[in-house]
């Protein structure tokens, strides 16, 4: 009994956990917000316990801050922390593309278009946040591409900022079309376009969160 409640009790964090990030990284909370332990589990009709513990995972992603003696608050990303994040990004993701159009599959192909196909369903449609989620998926889909597990272990670090940095597209259709160049690349393996397309997508992606921060600085 006791190891099906504690079965329950890490369930029940996970599902926190992924409603608070994506509340966070979609922008239903905004950056700055707080987060009250007590609220969060009555609005959920949950325990104290799995807030508290999703908290602490958000915190190790970096998209929450923690405040000793006070309540944690949802990260206000500057306009450093964006630049700096994509430098290593850069690096990390370029090499990521790369091995995905070495090493792929015709299965993983399929698993890259199919992600691509529904963001741009989505797109088109003007769901943000299914084109978001597909977009960062397109991503995800990669790094199984690249069969590399340091560089897995690499990006899930960042992951939660990743997905933070589509939500702050604005014209979906463009970076649909963004990734269906690099799909073109990657299944026809052409490594070469990939070390050049790569960094001018992800280019086009800190512009746009930088953009944002810009209006929200004029804002206040």
């Amino acid at each position: 009994m006791a190891g099906a409640a504690g079965s329950s009790g890490e369930l029940e964090s996970v599902r926190v956990t992924r409603i608070l990030r994506d509340d966070i990284v979609l922008g239903r909370r905004p950056p700055g917000s707080r987060l009250i332990e007590r609220d969060i589990a009555a609005e959920l009709n949950v325990s104290r316990l799995p807030v508290r513990e999703a908290i602490r995972t958000l915190v190790a992603e970096g998209v929450v801050i923690a405040r000793p003696r006070t309540w944690a608050v949802v990260r206000e990303f500057t306009h450093d922390d964006i630049r700096a994040f994509a430098e290593v990004r850069e690096a990390i993701e370029t090499l990521i593309f790369v091995f995905a159009a070495e090493r792929h599959d015709a299965a993983g192909i399929a698993r890259l278009s199919e992600a691509y196909r529904r963001e741009l369903v989505a797109a088109r449609d003007g769901d943000a946040e299914t084109a978001r989620r597909a977009a960062a998926e397109f991503h995800e889909v990669a790094v199984d591409l690249a069969a590399n597990e340091m560089l897995g272990e690499l990006i899930a670090v960042f992951l939660t900022r990743l997905r933070w940095l589509f939500g702050q597209h604005d014209d979906l259709l463009a970076m649909a079309d963004e990734h269906r160049v690099i799909l073109e690349a990657v299944a026809a393996r052409d490594t070469a376009a990939l070390r050049a397309i790569i960094p001018a997508h992800l280019a086009s992606g800190q512009s746009a969160a930088e953009r944002r921060l810009a209006r929200a600085d004029i804002a206040l």
